[in-house]
């Protein structure tokens, strides 16, 4: 599970309204309401789901009076992940980079302390520019770095638009270039990466298969809907999901708890299968 997307957004497709808060602070509650609703959901644990990434806001509030990150991990055998990012810049070389990091350090040292296990920081891809995307991983393994030296599991994410054109040569330099930021990182440093589902299937089973220092690859649902996310995802031998939108689809707060959690259930099953392939 991610609990990604913009905030207004998220709420607007879980059916609460910008009208239901005055606020940040507000808007704030509701987000970290429907979050807990998910997270304590019986369906929500170890048996399908290996990890959660959290808004720092989140990492900062509590379930049942235990920090979210710990209550992730006593309770539900869930790892809890940490967006370290700010958002993306301007489009420049057909990308956008991501916006500085201020206070990265501070961040990153609360995260320890939170118990928070490692970071996702997101890119985006939008055209098959070379030098773009070239910047993008240089940028994402330059911050990487950084994250491991504290003490935590970087996921780099430089997605790549499922609406950019010949999005199929885009990822071909993407993996070069990640091929290559790899192979600099020293023999003990532990990435992931999260990635596009490939246009071509099982595009990405090098990466996959190199284990030495890339402990995981998992795909993003970018835009898809969970059913085609799932049928893409599935031709994938080893590539598992990390999905945020696709998730929550169907999901809603005006659904009785047995209406939510059989939903959240079927949308969890269907995900964890097609992550199995």
């Amino acid at each position: 599970m991610e609990t990604g997307g913009s905030t207004p957004k998220a709420l607007a497709a879980y059916g609460v309204k910008e009208s239901d808060y005055k606020n940040d602070e507000e808007m704030f509650n509701k987000v970290h309401e429907m979050r807990t609703r998910i997270i304590k959901s019986p369906s929500f644990n170890s048996d399908f789901i290996l990890a959660a990434i959290l808004f720092e806001n989140t990492m900062d509030r509590t379930i049942d009076g235990e920090l979210t990150a710990d209550y992730l991990w006593d309770k539900k055998g869930v790892i809890p992940f940490l967006k370290v990012d700010k958002g993306l810049a301007d489009l420049s070389d057909g990308v956008q980079l991501m916006k500085p990091i201020p206070g990265l350090d501070n961040l990153l040292q609360r995260a320890v302390k939170r118990n928070i296990f490692g970071t996702k920081m997101r890119s985006l891809i939008k055209e098959t520019n070379t030098a773009g995307i070239k910047k993008i991983v240089q940028q994402q393994f330059e911050i990487g770095r950084q994250i491991a030296a504290a003490g935590l599991v970087p996921i780099i994410e430089p997605e790549v638009d499922i609406h950019s054109t010949n999005r199929a040569e885009s990822e071909k330099i993407l993996k070069a270039e990640i091929l290559n930021e790899t192979a600099k990182l020293p023999s003990d440093t532990k990435i992931m990466l999260k990635l596009t589902i490939p246009e071509v299937d099982n595009f990405y089973s090098d990466l996959i298969n190199e284990q030495s220092k890339i402990i995981r690859v998992v795909a993003l649902s970018g835009g898809f809907s969970r059913k085609t996310a799932n049928e893409k995802l599935a031709r994938n031998n080893g590539l598992i999901a990390s999905f945020s939108r696709a998730l929550a689809e169907g999901l809603s707060v005006n659904q009785s708890d047995d209406e939510f959690n059989a939903a959240l259930t079927k949308s969890i099953k269907s995900i964890y299968a097609a992550s199995m392939t």
